[in-house]
């Protein structure tokens, strides 16, 4: 799951490419020329790509743009008016080179390298199920403590929090929705079913919402990443397998993966962030990475567009009052470094092996301004293997697991993370993609706290009540004689925990 973060931001520092993007309006206009005719004839079988094209927000501008992507040859799929953002299809091969040149477009470009092709399934990478003789064991463990669900004997990540203490004081409300931008949610889950709410649900997928019943759950049981992410946060203590972090507060599910092969393009996670803003979400959790550039570069006109678009819709979500929140990543790079090696992108076509500055390509949404990134720890609240890292860039951390290193005393001695699974099942997973929702949890339970909080003053909530964490004294994870990476900062502050790592009694007291 390369693009999922089973899985970063600008933290207190925003880099000058970005810190324009405060604004909806970040990058200068386009030449104001009208555009160029587009070409006479279209081959029958010429590959349709999608776009997003950013422009003002007044509705001249807007209609004006609409005429010059008819007549580019493009359809628009959705308008959003209120972000500038407008997803379009086009089979013209110069449709991104001439519809920069019209007049009101700031920027424009391809969400995707692969046309747009006919739907089918995915292929993830396998998940362990709890098995009937484990969960017999866990189960029989878990009665040992009073107010204790089934299987959480197994969750050694919320003891490490304090989340099964702090339910007991305040497991969160119900006026609280946290919406998962992820696979889908099997809301039919006996342990989800109790906190969904399907009136803040929709699938997203292709740039459009479509709230029809059940458009929001997973495509087939292999699409299980969002189940889980959303048993984390608010699994209902109602008796049945596991709890989260809230059980108390609502879940939703926003569905953005493509048909054919799963990946989170640009134009499905605008309309995500738009649709939890205009749906009163309060926190939306983010555990992927907007497909298909790992790291979108702003020197690169396709790329620079996707960021726009993206961050219109996350800081149009933060005006309404949503707090964003996502998975720092799972390829154990320092996102302060002067340097990384991208050889995974672009990840819908044939990758090639890049060198990018991570001050200047950005992994979105996480790199976004005002977005909490959240790297992954495991049980010994050490940094898990695998996650990415970076001063100033992490706000927080949380459990994500840790099979390799760090191992818990627990009966099914798994290092993973336990949550809810399609078709009422339950399974293991690990990576910031797991510690993104526990953060998740966390600030769901401080909104529920401190209703009144914006996300700025959730985020800071955040950072405060998080443990401070120092960076460990060595980092030689395999015991080569080797750093397996190097933490940067203080106690109160570095690369490895950000501010610390996420403490839900410290929350509700």
């Amino acid at each position: 799951m390369s693009h999922l973060r089973s899985r970063r931001r600008l933290a207190l520092a925003v880099p000058v490419a970005l810190s324009l993007t405060a604004s909806l309006g970040f990058l200068p206009a386009a030449a104001s020329a009208a555009p160029q005719a587009a070409p006479a004839a279209r081959t029958a079988d010429a590959p349709k790509l999608a776009y997003v094209v950013n422009t003002k927000v007044d509705r001249h501008t807007i209609a004006s743009v609409k005429k010059a992507i008819a007549k580019a040859d493009g359809s628009v799929v959705a308008t959003y008016q209120r972000i500038g953002v407008i997803v379009v299809h086009s089979s013209n091969p110069d449709f991104a080179k001439t519809i920069r040149t019209a007049r009101g477009v700031q920027s424009a470009g391809a969400t995707r390298t692969a046309p747009l092709a006919a739907a089918g399934t995915k292929e993830e990478g396998a998940v362990e199920y709890l098995t009937a003789a484990q969960a017999k064991r866990t189960e029989a463990a878990s009665a040992k403590t009073p107010e204790s669900e089934p299987l959480e004997a197994d969750q050694w990540d919320l003891r490490a929090i304090g989340a099964d203490k702090a339910a007991s004081i305040n497991p969160g409300s119900r006026k609280v929705t946290v919406a998962v931008i992820d696979t889908g949610v099997d809301d039919t889950h006996p342990d989800i079913a109790p906190n969904f709410s399907a009136s803040q649900s929709a699938n997203c997928a292709g740039g459009k919402p479509d709230t029809s019943e059940g458009a929001w759950r997973p495509y087939t049981p292999e699409d299980y990443h969002g189940t889980h992410v959303a048993g984390e946060i608010a699994a209902a203590r109602n008796g049945v397998g596991v709890a989260g972090v809230a059980p108390g507060v609502k879940v939703s599910s926003i569905n953005v993966t493509d048909r054919a092969n799963g990946l989170f393009y640009p134009e499905s996670v605008v309309c995500a962030f738009v649709f939890a803003a205009d749906h009163g979400v309060e926190i939306t959790n983010n555990s992927y990475y907007v497909d298909p550039w790992l790291y979108n570069c702003m020197d690169d006109p396709d790329q620079r567009a996707v960021v726009t678009a993206v961050n219109r819709a996350q800081l149009y979500a933060q005006k309404k009052g949503t707090l964003n929140v996502a998975a720092a990543g799972n390829s154990n790079h320092d996102l302060d470094a002067d340097a990384i090696v991208d050889d995974s992108s672009p990840n819908d076509t044939t990758p090639a092996e890049r060198t990018i500055d991570p001050h200047e390509c950005f992994d979105i949404p996480t790199q976004l301004p005002g977005v909490v990134t959240v790297s992954s720890t495991g049980v010994d609240n050490v940094k898990s293997y695998f996650s990415t890292y970076g001063k100033g860039v992490v706000d927080v951390a949380a459990p994500g697991g840790d099979r390799r290193y760090q191992i818990p005393d627990t009966p099914s001695k798994d290092g993973r993370i336990l949550s809810t699974m399609p078709n009422g099942a339950w399974g293991f997973l690990q990576g910031t993609s797991m510690a993104s929702p526990h953060a998740s949890g966390v600030a769901a339970l401080l909104k529920s706290k401190h209703p009144w909080a914006s996300p700025a003053q959730l985020q800071a909530l955040l950072k405060a009540q998080a443990d401070e964490t120092a960076c460990p004294a060595s980092y030689d994870q395999d015991g080569d004689g080797t750093q397996d990476a190097v933490c940067e900062g203080g106690e109160r502050l570095n690369g490895f925990y950000g501010h610390g790592i996420v403490n839900a009694l410290r929350a509700v007291k």
